[in-house]
């Protein structure tokens, strides 16, 4: 039996939250020198964690997911020599769980029989020629009545009533107990299959079958829509991460799309944050002021002090003091000017309801700006996901036709392409991570923002090279000489994104801990292109990392004649090493 591996899976499931997002994942560098080492391509794990994570669910279509319902039930019925339909019955109870049912049964099976309605000996109907149905009242020959292990008759038409009725409520059905009120004996499958009608049999097995995966602890629906694949997740192997056979991804634990490195605590806020009405009253705070009179809010957004609210108010006001507007003229500065409002000002009496508004203002800017960015980047993961299909359905063999390459030589493209759709859904929710981020904590968000940047600076290099540069090998009227080398940059550049990000990924799912948040960390001029912040590395040494800030292409060292540019993949090197610290190409 495989009573201590279930109740292992299902004490690893209450604990699955602690483990993934407090750092002990495994994911951490054991190095301590080099936790956030960007050069080493050969060592950056990116296929183990990706082989991982295959393995820790298992995909179920709907044949599978009878053929594991079926053994379930043949497992139970054999152990506790029950019939199938009462296995079934157990099983339902205890939520698909073998090894609780086990434990239950020998624990106390006078307990369990009652709780879910077998009886240990059948009572049969009452033997003579007529019996009276308890729901009709009617009187019909024995051959024409039904009863469950409890004995009691009713005639067919009201069975199927009855079963129909409980049938059209819902799931509820399955724990359909014998019609008579004073009794609790429970109707199986069997009774359905015999007295249903073909519709009500029909409805009752997918409700047997949807209880299978929606009632049991170690399985879920795939959350997209119209997917009819479930999902068998193994308890405690790390990673929430699940990409259905519909190509959908989400995450195990809440059913969100899939969103590592972020937490799903911090998905849940923002996505509420995102919906809630919140937003629209900080726009109103910042943007608009209420009428003196009906309270209604109103937005200026251009023309004289002079405001005049909608009927059926009709309040004239001042803009600026909120005072009735008769009340002004020449006097108080004319149209375009309130000098009471600036007296008033200066005596603070509009002090509080100012900070309030810029408060409101601010907060909406900083929304606006991160929510911008991961809509941005969701839309552009679209955009790479169709991009994605459209490479491997058409334009694949155009390129193989082109190039005169088999299509098995060419799956670094499809490679890059699937590297640019995680890539791209990773960073949209590191926007979202960011938003929350503390904001007295700098010397995180400096190191937070650094490793974004750099992450998203090779995101666009191999997102340009793969949509951009190799327009011109489609176009070619014969092979390219150069088309090797293009392979070789893509290649490259695939490697030194995926490597960008998983030390982006590994920060984050750590909390940044490595950050050293000091008080007294320097703070370096705007002027200035590189940035000091000050690290804790995972071995106990303190050391103070060298960041320069890179944009797309050239490097931005205001001293530049002490780096290099990697041809391949732009990167800025020390005129000193020979070969590039990322994708390890000899210098020229």
């Amino acid at each position: 039996m495989d009573s201590e591996d279930d109740m292992h899976d299902a004490n690893d499931l209450e604990s699955m939250d602690e483990d993934f997002y407090s750092g002990d994942t495994g994911m951490g560098s054991d190095n301590g020198d080099g936790a956030y080492d960007f050069g080493d391509n050969e060592s950056d794990g990116s296929e183990d964690i990706i082989s991982h994570r295959q393995q820790n669910y298992i995909i179920l279509s709907e044949v599978d997911i009878n053929r594991h319902q079926e053994d379930d039930i043949n497992r139970v019925s054999t152990v506790l020599s029950l019939p199938r339909v009462s296995a079934c019955i157990l099983l339902r109870h205890y939520n698909w769980s073998v090894s609780r049912v086990h434990d239950e049964w020998f624990a106390d099976e006078e307990i369990v029989r009652k709780a879910v309605g077998l009886l240990e000996k059948p009572i049969e109907m009452e033997i003579a020629q007529e019996l009276c149905c308890g729901i009709c009242f009617e009187n019909y020959p024995r051959d024409m009545m039904s009863s469950a292990a409890c004995g009691h008759p009713f005639c067919g038409a009201c069975w199927r009533g009855y079963i129909g009725t409980s049938i059209s409520d819902g799931p509820g059905s399955l724990s359909l107990r014998c019609p008579d009120p004073s009794c609790g004996a429970a109707v199986g499958q069997d009774m359905i299959n015999f007295l249903a009608s073909d519709e009500d049999k029909e409805k009752y097995s997918r409700y047997l079958l949807r209880s299978y995966i929606e009632d049991n602890r170690k399985t879920k629906w795939c959350p997209a829509p119209g997917c009819d694949f479930a999902v068998e997740f193994i308890m405690g192997s790390g990673s929430y991460d699940v990409s259905c056979n519909c190509s959908y991804g989400f995450c195990w634990n809440c059913t969100e799309e899939a969103h590592r490195p972020v937490d799903c605590s911090t998905v849940a806020k923002w996505i509420l944050k995102n919906s809630a009405e919140s937003e629209n009253m900080n726009w109103i705070l910042a943007n608009s002021k209420p009428c003196p009179k009906c309270k209604r809010p109103i937005e200026k957004n251009q023309g004289c002090m002079h405001i005049t609210c909608t009927p059926p108010c009709k309040f004239e006001f001042c803009w600026l003091c909120l005072g009735a507007w008769s009340e002004h003229g020449e006097r108080t500065g004319g149209f375009y000017a309130c000098n009471r409002y600036e007296s008033a000002k200066q005596e603070g009496a509009y002090d509080e309801s100012e900070r309030r508004r810029e408060m409101a203002k601010n907060s909406l800017e900083r929304y606006t700006h991160y929510y911008e960015r991961w809509a941005t980047n969701q839309s552009s993961r679209q955009k790479a996901l169709a991009d994605l299909q459209s490479m491997q359905t058409e334009k694949l063999e155009k390129l193989s036709d082109k190039q005169c390459q088999p299509e098995s030589q060419l799956k670094f493209v499809t490679e890059a392409w699937s590297q640019i759709v995680e890539c791209r859904r990773v960073l949209k929710w590191t926007y979202a991570y960011g938003y929350y981020l503390p904001e007295h904590e700098r010397a995180k968000r400096q190191f937070f923002e650094y490793l974004q940047g750099e992450a998203e600076s090779g995101l666009e290099r191999l997102h340009q090279c793969a949509e951009k540069e190799i327009q011109s090998y489609f176009e070619a009227d014969s092979p390219s000489k150069d088309f090797n080398d293009f392979r070789t940059k893509l290649a490259g550049l695939t490697s030194v994104t995926r490597n960008y990000f998983e030390n982006l990924v590994r920060a984050l799912e750590t909390g940044l801990k490595d950050v050293e948040s000091a008080d007294n960390q320097a703070t370096c001029s705007k002027s200035s292109s590189a940035k000091s912040i000050g690290v804790k590395i995972k071995g106990g040494k303190n050391k103070v990392a060298g960041i320069v800030y890179r944009s797309v292409g050239p490097s931005r060292s205001s001293d530049g004649g002490n780096v290099w540019s990697c041809e391949r993949c732009t990167y800025a090197n020390s005129k000193f090493a020979n070969t590039c610290q990322m994708c390890q190409l000899q210098r020229t």
